[in-house]
């Protein structure tokens, strides 16, 4: 069973890869059904890697939006022998990773006049999920991005590397870096 599933998932990958180069040349020639296709392909992964850098979901939205455009205006110079998807979620981390400074710029002024939130029950319902999310949220979009793609999406070093246009080796120490940094985040929690 195990080498039929192997061939298998080579077959859907083979069939995926002949779409996307399918639809790459029809895109780069004007063909605007080109193009819907390789969003339709892409978009779900997209997704993933912009979600993995900013913290909302209408971030993430806007993040693959732009991304697409990006890529979109950028076609021509698509190189054919790459693989898109690779190509894409550079472009789309890119945009995450822009939409997410330009934010935190933003976000500086409103960190000071903010108030500090109740003391609250760890043992409340939720509690643990929000103090995560507001620990991840500290993180720098790099590191936020390379701990969520690798610990919750499941990517390898490589694949992460891929996406943010850099080396599988440096995704790993990244994500070292990230735990570490979380875990001092979380420190005061009782385990």
């Amino acid at each position: 069973m195990g080498l039929s599933t192997s061939l298998q998932q080579l077959t859907s990958a083979t069939r995926i890869s002949d779409e996307e180069r399918e639809l790459v040349s029809l895109a780069q020639k004007g063909d605007e059904r080109g193009f819907a296709g390789l969003v339709r392909l892409h978009q779900r992964r997209a997704y993933i890697v912009a979600r993995s850098i900013v913290t909302t979901h209408e971030d993430a939205e806007d993040a693959v939006q732009e991304g697409f455009l990006r890529a979109y205006q950028a076609l021509d110079r698509f190189d054919p022998s790459q693989t898109f998807s690779a190509w894409l979620n550079r472009i789309v981390a890119n945009a995450a990773l822009d939409l997410a400074r330009r934010k935190k710029v933003r976000n500086a002024e409103e960190l000071s006049e903010s108030i500090p939130a109740p003391f609250r029950d760890p043992a409340e319902r939720g509690e643990l999920k929000e103090r995560l999310e507001a620990a991840l949220a500290q993180l720098q979009p790099r590191a936020r991005s390379v701990i969520v793609l690798h610990d919750v999406e499941g990517f390898t070093h490589a694949e992460i590397g891929e996406m943010l246009g850099i080396p599988g080796g440096t995704a790993r120490s990244d994500l070292h870096h990230a735990r570490q940094k979380l875990r001092g985040l979380l420190g005061n929690l009782k385990g």
